[in-house]
């Protein structure tokens, strides 16, 4: 399965769900609220709609597991052996406060395992992507796409960035960094939203981002 997914396909899925985002972002759109309550745009559904249109006309035999789409009782999925896993908007209420920071998330997940993911900032065009075998990589604004290589392990630096959630500041990570400077270490904090975290990691710009409490 793997090896017949371009990659390069998944990123255009990507930019096209961006492109319906960004249509919304230049908007006075409307907030709705989900069961969970968390927030809901229209750029969430009409992302939504582009990914999976998308996804299910290329690869009709993989199903997709997406945050605005009902999902299939967890009995029915847990013998999956190839999944999408698709969050169109992460990052909704940096999305609402509209400082860029939210992302395009498309992930094959190999039982447990990701093997292949794609994540896109729409505000700045930045593109970053992996493949089991081929590596991390990032472009922005178009420009020729970088490898990614993480950094130093944090417990190994003197000098740490932690990089934790713009909206979901919480006790636990307070204490995270309390703890790294009781250790002796000078510790910077970087605030960012979405799945950009992650990628800040990645990308040698932060050291370590603490998520400590239940995530999905």
């Amino acid at each position: 399965m793997l090896d017949r997914i371009d990659i390069e396909d998944i990123k255009t899925i990507a930019r096209r769900a961006g492109d319906e985002i960004l249509d919304v972002y230049g908007t006075e759109f409307s907030v709705d609220v989900k069961e969970d309550k968390s927030p809901l745009t229209e750029a969430d559904q009409r992302g939504n709609d582009v990914i999976v249109s998308a996804l299910q006309d290329a690869y009709p035999e993989v199903p997709i597991i997406s945050e605005e789409t009902k999902a299939l009782p967890y009995e029915e999925r847990k013998d999956w052996e190839y999944f999408w896993l698709v969050d169109t908007l992460d990052g909704t209420k940096e999305f609402i406060k509209r400082n860029g920071e939210f992302t395009v998330n498309i992930a094959l997940v190999h039982r447990a395992d990701p093997v292949l993911g794609v994540v896109f900032q729409p505000v700045g065009d930045r593109m970053f992507w992996a493949k089991s075998g081929s590596g991390a990589w990032l472009s922005e604004e178009g420009n020729q796409a970088v490898k990614l290589s993480g950094g130093e392990h944090y417990l190994e630096k003197n000098e740490v960035t932690v990089v934790a959630s713009r909206s979901h500041r919480t006790p636990e990570v307070d204490a995270f960094v309390e703890e790294l400077k009781a250790a002796g270490k000078e510790v910077e904090f970087l605030s960012a939203g979405s799945s950009l975290k992650i990628c800040l990691v990645a990308q040698g710009s932060a050291d370590v981002y603490p998520r400590l409490v239940p995530t999905m």
